[in-house]
């Protein structure tokens, strides 16, 4: 039973999806669909490629991803390397399916993938272009399913288009880092990595300042709950990413840390290590 997740910024409340999965169906009546997101900023690449970094590995290898943001080819014959063609990336034996935008230079950051591909025969039906994700990348990805040798449908090449992703900054006893994703409790998840942090020694003591000079945090949780309900909390998440939240917030009751803290997307959170990592230093940082 071959697992296909799907990953799309055409929301639910369309047919869109529907009509993705019936394709597939027809093709692959035995395929296991799961959806990853459908909820994904207008043509963002960068939120599609973080929600599939952050659970792919959870799938068994073999796993067909297929993500469906900003898919339409853009061919420049003028400037091939402009060029956005349909791509298939092998990486960590999983096999990714999307237009080749920049989606695959934010899934793999500073990795290198097994092999990749380009699917460079699209002008020959220029009707698939209205819908690149089902005319164009499901097809691919039931010619993988199936077992078609790759090479005989796509070209093989080294390169891929980056994008810019936005990292961590660290500096003297500074580490400044930026918001990249509000979940759906209102927790604020940030580009500071626990790997990142500890450059600093497991006991150096810190302060994480966000938003205002009254809004900060002086230490890591292994959980939620190792606060009260209500009080604000960082941890870092199951990627590994520093996570400021509320204790049992929800943004669509009481407010998680997105709305009380008023933190949105690319905003900076600073934290500061000794010795100029304590509260005695507020005033000076704003």
């Amino acid at each position: 039973m071959q697992i296909i997740t799907l990953t799309t910024d055409m929301g639910l409340t369309d047919h869109y999806v529907a009509s993705l999965k019936g394709t597939i169906y027809s093709l692959l009546p035995h395929a296991h669909i799961v959806d990853i997101s459908h909820e994904v900023q207008a043509f963002d690449v960068a939120q599609a490629a973080f929600f599939i970094n952050n659970c792919f590995r959870d799938f068994p290898r073999g796993t067909i991803h297929v993500c469906g943001i900003d898919s339409e080819p853009s061919i420049n014959f003028g400037a091939p390397h402009l060029s956005a063609y349909p791509s298939i990336l092998l990486y960590e034996g999983h096999y990714f399916v999307s237009n080749d935008n920049g989606f695959f230079g934010l899934l793999l950051k500073e990795d290198r993938p097994e092999k990749f591909w380009r699917i460079e025969d699209v002008l020959s039906s220029p009707k698939n272009f209205k819908n690149a994700t089902k005319n164009m990348l499901i097809p691919a990805a039931h010619k993988i399913a199936i077992g078609v040798e790759i090479n005989e449908f796509a070209t093989e090449y080294t390169d891929y288009r980056k994008a810019v992703s936005i990292n961590a900054v660290l500096e003297e006893n500074l580490i400044k880092g930026t918001v990249i994703h509000i979940d759906h409790y209102g927790n604020v998840i940030t580009n500071v990595s626990k790997e990142l942090f500890n450059r600093f020694g497991d006991n150096t003591p810190f302060t994480i300042f966000f938003r205002r000079k009254d809004y900060f945090i002086d230490e890591i949780s292994n959980s939620y709950n190792e606060v009260a309900p209500g009080e604000k909390v960082a941890i870092f998440n199951d990627s590994g990413l520093l996570e400021i939240a509320i204790n049992r917030g929800a943004k669509s009751r009481n407010g998680g840390a997105s709305t009380l803290f008023g933190l949105h997307v690319s905003d900076t959170i600073r934290i500061e290590f000794a010795p100029r990592g304590s509260k005695q230093t507020l005033e000076s940082l704003f």
